[in-house]
């Protein structure tokens, strides 16, 4: 794999690090592709059970490298199509939590690329900023999909269109991720979420995942649908047998992830 990306398994969490800090881990075509082929392998491996997503240095990305847009040609087109389009499809459709740890500023690719994770964890100096309107382009990698979805209309547009820099504490407190966290604490605690992940039921947090990718298209009546069917298969897994008898014995529960 490429250096660009720094991927290794601690428990049954893999941990994907991105690794160009002299530009702010930026993506080229070269990190883009190698993070398609780790998360390919997160999706893959029986033994990863959550995924955990970071920055080296002080950021967590800023999104695309114009430097090699310019220097190289890429169109546009090409970069969005080839690039981050796979990214964050594979990061909806991976059925295991994926936890986006955002160290440091999150910009345009690099914001909607962690908030298209299962939960968004950021230390309390991150920031995330739609920077797209700056230089005459629009927002991609999901973003016009997840941003009005997770803070609404009105505020999404704003956000877009000025392209505003949000502090993590403001971006908690308009959901738009989970939990901002201080600085001094954010590695152990954010690693801390992600390892909690991989110790619960990998089939029914799956199961839950590909429920709320359904709930934006479903109406009621197909979304309970698919709840009956996902819980039928819940009730099917090794996990849940596990998780009742616990109950039951009034231990805690040692759950496989089948």
């Amino acid at each position: 794999m490429s250096d660009t990306i720094k991927f290794s398994i601690e428990g049954n969490v893999a941990k994907i690090v991105l690794s160009r800090p002299e530009v702010y881990n930026s993506f080229n075509r070269e990190m883009a592709l190698a993070m398609q082929d780790a998360l390919d392998e997160c999706g893959s491996s029986a033994e990863i059970r959550a995924v955990y997503i970071t920055g080296a240095g002080k950021a967590f990305c800023a999104g695309q490298d114009l430097a090699e847009v310019v220097e190289a040609n890429l169109p546009i087109e090409k970069i969005v199509a080839e690039h981050y389009n796979p990214i964050v499809t594979r990061l909806r459709k991976i059925e295991k939590p994926i936890v986006a740890a955002v160290n440091g500023v999150a910009a345009g690719a690099g914001a909607n690329m962690a908030l298209a994770c299962d939960i968004v964890i950021a230390t309390e100096s991150a920031s995330f900023i739609q920077a797209f309107s700056k230089i005459g382009l629009i927002p991609d990698s999901g973003g016009t999909y997840f941003l009005p979805r997770l803070i609404g209309f009105q505020k999404a547009s704003a956000l877009m269109m000025l392209g505003d820099k949000v502090i993590a504490r403001d971006a908690e407190n308009m959901n738009m991720i989970y939990k901002c966290i201080n600085d001094n604490d954010f590695t152990e605690e954010s690693w801390k979420i992600a390892f909690k992940l991989s110790e619960m039921p990998t089939k029914g947090l799956g199961y839950t995942k590909r429920l709320l990718n359904k709930t934006f298209s479903n109406d009621l009546e197909a979304q309970l649908k698919t709840e009956d069917e996902l819980q039928a298969a819940a009730g099917k897994t090794e996990d849940y047998n596990e998780g009742v008898n616990a109950f039951l014995e009034k231990r805690k529960p040692i759950f496989k992830g089948v």
